[in-house]
């Protein structure tokens, strides 16, 4: 049985941990704000976005001038972009991410599909080249507040690879903020962009100045450049969230740990002080036999 020392040693241990747990907390909520701010900010401006280029693409147009991002064809390759924190301590969301990424991996294999990635944050990158996985790209250290200048390096290597043929489609995995307390993981198609399925009487001809194809020429590729970028904050607003809650749970049963062991001692120190009267009394009780 540990000492009385041992016990308020590791009682004084427990409590910095529980200071150490709550900062993080704290922290990690005022960075939660303002990415849940970001992140629901940014949401209305990507589905307008996705909305129109997709009844833009589905006007009727020749194959030959497809621009190359609408351009379908047999998926023998593809690219996942894997979006996850640089840091744990995140509860079950960095877990359930790269479950999901592998899960995904597996059924491209399953369909004789070859897959590579691009990875957004440490996690996933170690995650995947653990288990063997063809790195396109790697991107870490990325700020908790990012512009849209953070992530083009990485919506450019992708647009590129989709544009020359090098893939044949393009797939985003990230954790969506639901709420505080939930975060799922997802799995979207970034490329190609598929066009949306019009009424015969939506599917008008439209004259744009510029061109139609000029417009989508120009839209594609910002397009893709602003899901990336959306997913990011997506993932930020999760991980921030997260670690929060996982912080604030950690504290909470700090805290319980330390009473339990308060209790704990105080019984030690009780059988210590029984034990030192029965001695007395056993002393006395011999001097006066």
């Amino acid at each position: 049985m540990p000492s009385v020392r041992q016990i308020r040693r590791r009682i004084r241990s427990v409590q910095n941990t529980a200071k150490i747990t709550k900062a993080m907390s704290m922290i990690a909520a005022s960075k939660m704000r303002r990415a849940q701010e970001m992140a629901l900010r940014g949401r209305p401006y990507a589905e307008r976005m996705q909305a129109l280029l997709a009844d833009l693409a589905a006007q009727s147009q020749d194959e030959e001038d497809l621009h190359p991002l609408l351009r379908r064809r047999e998926i023998k390759k593809a690219q996942i972009v894997l979006i996850t924190p640089d840091r744990g301590l995140t509860g079950g969301l960095n877990s359930n991410i790269n479950r999901r990424a592998a899960q995904l991996v597996l059924e491209q294999k399953a369909q004789n599909i070859s897959t590579n990635v691009v990875a957004v944050g440490r996690k996933g990158r170690d995650f995947m080249a653990r288990y063997g996985q063809d790195m396109r790209a790697v991107f870490t250290n990325l700020s908790d507040r990012p512009v849209l200048a953070d992530t083009t390096a990485a919506s450019r290597i992708v647009i590129d690879d989709y544009s020359q043929g090098l893939v044949d489609a393009v797939y985003l995995v990230y954790a969506r903020f639901v709420n505080t307390t939930l975060q799922r993981p997802v799995v979207e198609t970034l490329l190609p962009i598929v066009p949306a399925k019009l009424e015969a009487q939506s599917a008008v001809g439209y004259i744009y100045e510029p061109t139609g194809l000029q417009v989508l020429a120009q839209l594609l590729p910002r397009f893709a450049e602003m899901q990336v970028y959306h997913a990011v904050l997506e993932a930020i607003a999760s991980e921030q969230s997260a670690r929060m809650v996982a912080m604030r749970s950690a504290t909470d049963n700090a805290n319980a740990m330390v009473v339990d062991l308060t209790l704990e001692m105080n019984k030690v120190r009780q059988e210590g002080i029984t034990k030192e009267l029965l001695d007395i009394v056993g002393g006395a009780a011999a001097v006066e036999g």
